[in-house]
């Protein structure tokens, strides 16, 4: 309830009755609840949210309708012109006098490998027996092969994926023990170089695994071919010592490794020369 403020007293007076305090005002009326309504008739929950994604669902749609309608009426952008406009080959066959010789046997490598591989190996000296033991024909199967290795399942797989065409092979024994082993390995693709690759891959096993008494020599008249000779030579119980050298190059799609196996030290002489014979027949 308001208080009334009282006026400051005056000397020598009484004071006057304080007025009757004004009655208090009625309360308002309390508005009556409306009356209930049924449950079924109330808002379902979420219906605002699925409202607003379907307005923002069909606003995407209403875009890219339009903008698809927009690119379509549009006129196509013509393509930049080419950088050479002239043909490289000539548009008129050249005259008979300027037509250049086509390669001769000798100058095409791929006359020589496209035919009987087999006819590019060194040919058995004379004196020297044929060692047909692994082969009947000089083919080499690739699981043959792949035998040679430490890993033969893990090679037969490399060699399935390099996509080796064949292996031409020969053996012969001379000199006592002294055992020659030439192998000549074609891939089909020559210009993916997947011969120098493998020619490149066993330098460096050669290399890694310390094989030879140094990193080889290089082989006169290859790219990178090299030849090595084993440091120590191979023991095994109930058997002579066995010496090993070993010689890898690559010409074109066709990828050469040789080897001299011998109870007595081999040269260097005698694998470069072997090697050199062999690189010439290629």
């Amino acid at each position: 309830m308001t208080t009334t403020p009282q006026p400051p007293e005056e000397p020598a007076t009484a004071a006057p009755e304080p007025p009757a305090a004004p009655p208090a005002p009625e309360a308002p009326p309390v508005p009556e609840a409306p009356p209930a309504t049924d449950a079924g008739a109330r808002r379902p929950r979420g219906r605002t949210a699925r409202l607003i994604a379907a307005a923002a669902l069909l606003g995407v749609v209403g875009g890219v309708a339009t903008g698809y309608t927009v690119q379509a009426e549009r006129p196509p952008t013509p393509l930049p012109p080419l950088s050479q406009p002239d043909l490289a080959y000539p548009k008129k066959r050249l005259p008979a006098d300027q037509t250049p010789e086509p390669l001769s046997a000798a100058e095409d490598r791929r006359v020589k490998t496209d035919g009987d591989l087999r006819k590019l190996l060194l040919p058995v000296p004379k004196g020297a027996r044929e060692d047909r033991e692994e082969s009947a024909d000089n083919w080499l199967s690739i699981g043959a092969y792949a035998e040679r290795y430490k890993a033969p399942a893990e090679m037969f797989e490399t060699f399935a994926y390099a996509d080796l065409r064949r292996i031409a092979h020969r053996s012969w024994k001379d000199r006592g023990d002294r055992i020659h082993r030439i192998h000549l390995l074609q891939f089909r693709d020559a210009q993916d170089l997947r011969a120098k690759r493998h020619m490149e891959e066993q330098q460096d096993t050669m290399l890694a695994e310390g094989m030879a008494e140094n990193v080889g020599s290089l082989l006169k008249g290859t790219e990178w071919g090299r030849y090595y000779v084993y440091d120590k030579p191979h023991l095994e119980g109930g058997f002579l010592r066995v010496y090993t050298a070993r010689a890898i190059a690559y010409r074109g799609d066709v990828m050469m490794d040789i080897f001299i196996h011998d109870t007595r030290p081999i040269s260097k002489k005698d694998i470069r020369t072997l090697a050199e014979r062999q690189v010439g027949r290629l």
